[in-house]
């Protein structure tokens, strides 16, 4: 008998998920550095993830405390049969791995001496004793579960009865490699930028034995053409990121999201709403205007929609912990350029390219004089934009 009574799907997951708190906390606090899960992050959502697409290469008895098994409970079909819709996510997933490895490792967050610089700045404004219980319940907690509930789509896709490929799994795997090369490309372009940066700004300074940019050096798709204005200006505001504040974030939620919807949008159950799943709108319209059938209503809307919500939680979790931290790291960059960062995230959107495109037609048209305009466009870019030179 358990204390927590945990379904036999997430039995093994679990037992890694306990144990990765309690290491990556330990090891937190024995080194004085709080970035442990950082460098697990690139990991675990591809063991969780290749648990699920490989059950049936498991034994069905656990020998010691963290081999993998597939329980009995699961059943036959699912501990004989391999699911194709999961080893494609998990392909997906494995791709992401080495796209995010390979951004993780060039940058020297592997190494164990490296913090992320937003915990150091967190530590600096918050009680020691405050900023552990954010260490414990945050950092390594809360973290640990996020990277175990990104693993749960493919369980969904494992467990399935009819798991045979789809369209939709096709078109969701296209979509996926689109994100995935474009979040590599804005990584890239971001990296090539504080290469330039570094380089320009040292030999600004008189260090004659500084290495020179070299764009040869970094990957086709960031070799834009830098320009001194960048450097000073301090962030990149090129390629991709002219368009998204932050392009790898917005593709890393989408593609997360992404991952979600192959068991959603595939043949079998669970699935999401349909008509079928909500009153007649004539009824529903009634429903709405009379309060007495407001709670029939609900109770309605609540059947119909809660399977999606749980199967889509992942991916809600995940937009959540990267809108709120996007925050606090906007909240670091604005102290840091105050006059241009704030200028960017008035004239592009944190994530999506629309909230951008709304605001130039909205608001920079209509609102501000040609003169803030100008003004913008030199802090953000260098220049005034073609179209403003015309007026």
């Amino acid at each position: 008998m358990t204390f927590i009574d945990i379904p036999a799907s997430l039995a093994w997951p679990a037992q890694l998920c306990g144990f990765s708190i309690a290491a990556t906390w330990i090891a937190s606090l024995v080194t004085g550095n709080v970035s442990q899960v950082d460098r697990l992050w690139t990991f675990l959502p591809t063991i969780y993830t290749g648990y699920y697409a490989f059950l049936p290469w498991f034994k069905q008895k656990q020998s010691f405390f963290l081999q993998p098994y597939t329980p009995k409970e699961l059943g036959w079909n699912v501990a004989t049969h391999y699911s194709p819709r999961a080893l494609l996510m998990f392909g997906l997933v494995f791709i992401w791995m080495w796209r995010l490895s390979y951004n993780t490792w060039r940058r020297g967050l592997f190494s164990l001496n490296d913090e992320d610089y937003r915990w150091a700045v967190l530590r600096s404004t918050v009680s020691p004793v405050l900023f552990q219980v954010t260490n414990l319940v945050f950092i390594a907690g809360i973290q640990n579960v996020l990277l175990l509930l990104l693993g749960l789509p493919t369980r969904t896709a494992a467990l399935q009865a009819d798991r045979e490929l789809a369209p939709s799994d096709y078109a969701l795997a296209a979509l996926a490699l689109t994100l995935l090369a474009i979040e590599f490309t804005s990584d890239n372009q971001q990296f090539a930028f504080h290469a330039y940066k570094h380089a320009y700004l040292a030999k600004k300074n008189g260090k004659v034995d500084a290495k020179e940019y070299d764009a040869s050096e970094h990957w086709p798709g960031s070799r834009l053409q830098w320009k001194p204005e960048d450097a000073e200006r301090g962030f990149v505001t090129r390629g991709f990121w002219r368009y998204s504040r932050h392009p790898n974030f917005s593709c890393e939620q989408s593609f997360w999201w992404v991952i979600s919807l192959f068991p959603l949008l595939s043949p079998g159950t669970p699935h999401l709403p349909s008509d079928s799943d909500f009153p007649p709108k004539h009824t529903l319209v009634k429903a709405i205007f009379t309060p007495n059938l407001w709670k029939p209503l609900f109770d309605n809307l609540y059947v119909a929609l809660k399977p999606t919500f749980i199967h889509v939680l992942p991916a809600i979790a995940l937009s959540a912990l990267f809108y709120s931290s996007t925050l606090f790291t906007e909240g670091i960059s604005a102290k840091k350029y105050p006059k241009a960062y704030r200028a960017y995230q008035k004239r592009v959107g944190m994530f999506a390219p629309i909230s951008g495109t709304l605001y130039k037609v909205l608001v920079n048209r209509l609102f501000d004089s040609k003169q803030v305009r100008d003004e913008t466009e030199r802090l953000i870019w260098g220049q005034v934009s073609s179209v403003d030179k015309t007026e």
